[in-house]
């Protein structure tokens, strides 16, 4: 009887083992279909929903990596204008993660054209794209002649102590030509020498980013260029080549890469549709909205300058600028909120994050190193955190939820952060609670609110209203 029951246990274990074995394998199998995942477009310019598109356009992808050149094709790229495919041609980016269609002739006038990447777009491996990619667009009137300006860089104009490990990056007004953007445009030299290296198109399509091989030597000086062959979608060039300098210092970063601002860096407070505040709130630095006019910036008691070209308040340490006051505001006003919706998608769409839903949500009480962190769900911040690291360190936060912060809780930062260096991409809402401190730059898709005695160190960036209830907010020393 016991030998009859110890054979049967020992099969029962077999099979046990057996049955551990066959789900290991099939996990390691799944696993390694993971590492191999399919190919995806990350993004389109014009963007799906566009309107008042030139007729003079060039119509660009950008993929989650590089791409076979071959497979890129006027077969795997097609532009429809109702069911009638556009004639044109395909070329692929140096890197291959870039694919422009430029059509044979102009588009038509108020048309809404469909782009389409099919699964005949391949990487090197012969995978094909996941699903087949479909986008909207719809053109204007008119052409587009304007040429492209630069509008803001990392690292910035004659800054010092830029980490050696650093990647140059500049901001354009407008969707670029990424087959423009190569290392025969955009270059970097120390002294006479060039830096080898490599130019990336941005995830946003007005950003290039020069990748050196190596590490940049210490405390040296350093001039970027863009040549006035950089080009944007509809062919335009640069009006002159536009050049900058830099000086590093010692260390390197760590980190990803900070996020290009563009003009939305020139405002503590920038929104679409509304600006409140119960007095007295206190902002140092600039605030404005567009395409809302100043009616919509409601609690500040504004006083217009006699040009009307912006407005001041008691309660702001800078100015107020609103869409419909003197130029040059209005046009300031809508690249400024291109940049900050380009910023938004930039933060957003950063890869392969170091932290994936850490503390489901929860970083109450949590010490945070540099690094990309990501949630796919509402962000809590019930106790106080601190972001250590140093002064040229980064940390992007990614949520597609809210971000809510309790009422007296802080966020503080130590061994050197910067505030300048944090970026908070919130999909939903971010609220702070009553008299709660945070720090970073908060790029939100609706609206940021400051309750009562609230304050932050950085810049509060919203696609619809911010809201600042006797709220006191400082934008970051550069």
């Amino acid at each position: 009887m016991v030998t009859q029951r110890s054979s049967a246990l020992r099969i029962a274990l077999f099979l046990s083992i057996s049955a551990l074995l066959v789900t290991s394998t099939l996990a390691a199998c799944e696993g390694s279909e993971d590492n191999n995942a399919a190919p995806t477009v990350s993004s389109s310019s014009p963007e799906d929903g566009a309107s008042g598109v030139a007729l003079n356009t060039r119509v660009s992808v950008l993929f989650s990596e590089a791409m076979d050149p071959l497979s890129l094709t006027t077969a795997a790229f097609v532009v429809n204008q109702g069911s009638t495919p556009v004639s044109g041609t395909v070329a692929a980016g140096a890197d291959g993660t870039t694919a422009i269609f430029t059509p044979t002739n102009s588009l038509a006038g108020n048309t809404v054209f469909t782009g389409k990447i099919t699964a005949k777009a391949k990487n090197p491996a012969g995978k094909a794209l996941a699903s087949e990619h479909t986008w909207t667009f719809t053109t204007g009137t008119a052409a587009d002649t304007t040429p492209p300006v630069v509008n803001a860089t990392s690292p910035s104009r004659n800054d010092t102590g830029v980490p050696i490990n650093a990647r140059i990056s500049a901001t354009f007004s407008k969707a670029m030509d990424p087959l423009s953007l190569k290392t025969a445009t955009f270059t970097v030299k120390q002294g006479a020498t060039p830096v080898p290296g490599t130019v990336a198109y941005g995830t946003t399509g007005t950003t290039a980013i020069f990748t050196p091989s190596s590490n940049l030597a210490g405390n040296t000086a350093f001039t970027a260029e863009l040549s006035t062959g950089v080009l944007d979608l509809t062919g335009n060039a640069l009006a002159s080549a536009f050049s900058w300098g830099f000086t590093t210092g010692t260390t390197a970063s760590k980190g990803p890469a900070p996020v290009g601002l563009g003009l939305a860096g020139n405002y503590g407070v920038l929104a679409k549709t509304a600006i409140s505040t119960v007095p007295a709130s206190s902002v140092t630095g600039d605030i404005g909205i567009s395409p809302a006019a100043a009616t919509f910036i409601t609690g500040f008691s504004l006083v217009a300058d006699a040009t009307n070209v912006f407005a001041t308040s008691s309660q702001l340490v800078g100015k107020a600028y609103a869409a419909n006051y003197a130029v040059p505001t209005p046009s300031n006003l809508t690249t400024a909120i291109s940049n900050m919706e380009s910023a938004y998608s930039d933060a957003a769409g950063r890869p392969t994050p170091d932290f994936l839903e850490l503390g489901t949500g929860n970083i109450g009480g949590l010490t945070l190193v540099p690094g990309l962190y990501k949630w796919t769900s509402t962000v809590t911040i019930p106790v106080d955190v601190v972001l250590s690291g140093g002064a040229n360190d980064v940390w992007i936060f990614q949520t597609t939820g809210d971000l809510t912060m309790s009422a007296g809780k802080n966020v503080t930062l130590s061994g050197g952060a910067r505030a300048k260096n944090i970026f908070w991409q919130v999909a939903g809402k971010a609220t702070f609670g009553a008299n709660s401190h945070f720090e970073g730059i908060l790029l939100s898709k609706t609206d940021i609110t400051l309750q009562t005695g609230a304050t932050m160190n950085g810049r509060a960036l919203a696609q619809t209203q911010v809201a600042l209830q006797q709220a006191t907010l400082t934008q970051p020393a550069p």
